[in-house]
C-alpha cells in the first residue's frame, strides 16, 4: 500500500505464569534488541501499578536498561501517569535518559484516572461514523467499555493513595504539559516571575507526545501545541475515530507543523492461523483479570487459560477487547493494520504483543515486521 505506516512497539513488560519480575525484564530488553534489528522505529514502555503480571512500573527505568543494550531505536514512556508526576520530575527523568543517550527518547504524557479533568465537547465529525459496530473501511468498532467501573474499585483507590503524597492534589493535565514544554524550552516563570531551569532537562533533544483514549481533553492539548498524539485501539477502542479526527481537526502548527497521529494495536502473528489463535488463548484472561479490577494476572498458558472458570458476563466483559486483537498469519493481520491504517489515517502503527513464551513474542514481531515491509 501507498504511505505505509511505520510500525513501533508497545511493551508492558509482561510477567508470564511460572516465570519472575526478573525474567520479563530481560525478556524486554531482548525484545527491544530485536526490535532494533527489525526496523520498528521506536520502543514504548507503558507504566502500570499493582498487577502481578506486569512488571513495567517505572518506564524511566526500563528505558535505561533497553538504551544501554541497543543502539538507534527511539525508546519512550507510553506513558508516563502525570497524575502522580509533576512536571519538573518528567523533565528531571528524561533530562538524566538524555544526557546519556542523546537524541532517541520520547517521552510519552498520558492523564491518570482520577486527575482533574475539564471536559471538552467533541462533535461527531466525518470520518467516524459507526454503523453496527462498523467504522470507516468495515473497521470493527465495538461499544465502549465503562471504565468507571475500575475507577471506582478499591485496588485502584489504594493505587492513588500510595502514589501520591497525603493530601496533594493532582496539577490539571493541559497544565502540566505548558510546564513540561516550558521546562525544556527553560522558558518557565511561575507567577511571581521567578525563573526555573533544569539541568540536566532543559534543552533535552526528547520528542514530547500525549497520549488518549478520545477526543477530549489529550487530544485537545495534543492538537493545541502542535505535538504527536497516540490513540489507544488497543484499550478503548470504541473512541479512537473520534480521537484522531478530534485531535486533527484541532491542530495549531506548534511543535510540529503538521499533525502527526499513531494507533496501538493488539497483535498475535505466527505461521498458521491456528497457531496464532493458540497463542493468543490466554489474553481474554488477562483482559478479565484487568477489568474486575483485580489487577493483571501472569499471562498464562494456553491449557492454563482453558482451565479458568469462564461465564457469559466474562465473555461481553472483553469482547471489545476479543473483537479488535489482530490474531493470525502475517498476511491476515497485516491486511487487519492496513485496515486499521485506512480507517483512522494513522501516521504510525504502535504494536503491542504478549504470548506466554518470549520465542513467539519475538516471532511475532519479526513475522510481522518482515511481511509489512513487503507491501
Amino acid at each position: 500500500m501507498s504511505d505505509r505506516a511505520a510500525l513501533g512497539v508497545l511493551d508492558l513488560v509482561p510477567i508470564s505464569s511460572g516465570s519472575t519480575a526478573s525474567q520479563a525484564i530481560r525478556n524486554s530488553v531482548d525484545l527491544a534488541q530485536q526490535a532494533e534489528r527489525l526496523g520498528y522505529s521506536r520502543y514504548w514502555f507503558a507504566e502500570h501499578h499493582l498487577n502481578p503480571g506486569v512488571a513495567g512500573t517505572a518506564p524511566a527505568v526500563t528505558i535505561a536498561l533497553a538504551a544501554a543494550a541497543t543502539s538507534t531505536i527511539r525508546l519512550g514512556s507510553g506513558a508516563l501517569q502525570m497524575g502522580h508526576r509533576t512536571a519538573l520530575s518528567a523533565v528531571e527523568e528524561f533530562g538524566l535518559l538524555d544526557a546519556v543517550f542523546p537524541g532517541r527518547l520520547d517521552v510519552g504524557l498520558g492523564r491518570s484516572a482520577g486527575q482533574p479533568t475539564t471536559p471538552v465537547e467533541v462533535p461527531p465529525l466525518p470520518g467516524t461514523e459507526v454503523v453496527d459496530g462498523r467504522g470507516p473501511n468495515g473497521l470493527p468498532v465495538p461499544p465502549a467499555f465503562d471504565f468507571r467501573k475500575l475507577v471506582g474499585s478499591p485496588r485502584f483507590a489504594l493505587q492513588h493513595a500510595l502514589l501520591q503524597q497525603p493530601g496533594a492534589t493532582g496539577q490539571p493535565y493541559p497544565e502540566q504539559i505548558r510546564d513540561v514544554l516550558a521546562l525544556l524550552a527553560g522558558t518557565f516563570r511561575d507567577e511571581a516571575g521567578t525563573e526555573a531551569h533544569v539541568v540536566p532537562g532543559e534543552g533535552a533533544q526528547v520528542d514530547v507526545w500525549v497520549l488518549g483514549s478520545s477526543g477530549g481533553e489529550s487530544a485537545h492539548v495534543a492538537a493545541e501545541h502542535g505535538l504527536p498524539f497516540a490513540a489507544n485501539y488497543h484499550v478503548a477502542p470504541a473512541k479512537v475515530l473520534q480521537a484522531v479526527a478530534g485531535y486533527r481537526q484541532a491542530f495549531r502548527p506548534g511543535v510540529l507543523e503538521q499533525p502527526y497521529a499513531a494507533v496501538s494495536a493488539d497483535v498475535v502473528v505466527a505461521d498458521d492461523e491456528a497457531t496464532a489463535r493458540e497463542l493468543a488463548t490466554g489474553y481474554r484472561s488477562w483482559v478479565r483479570s484487568i477489568r474486575t479490577a483485580e489487577g493483571a494476572i501472569p499471562f498464562p498458558t494456553p491449557d492454563e487459560a482453558r482451565a479458568l472458570p469462564w461465564t457469559d458476563d466474562d465473555q461481553a466483559l472483553v469482547a471489545d477487547r476479543l473483537e479488535t486483537q489482530l490474531v493470525g498469519t502475517p498476511e491476515q493481520v497485516a491486511d487487519r493494520l492496513e485496515q486499521l491504517q485506512e480507517a483512522t489515517g494513522a501516521d504510525e502503527l504502535i504494536i503491542t504483543t504478549i504470548t506466554h513464551d518470549h520465542a513467539d513474542r519475538v516471532r511475532s514481531y519479526e513475522l510481522l515486521a518482515k511481511e509489512w515491509a513487503q507491501r
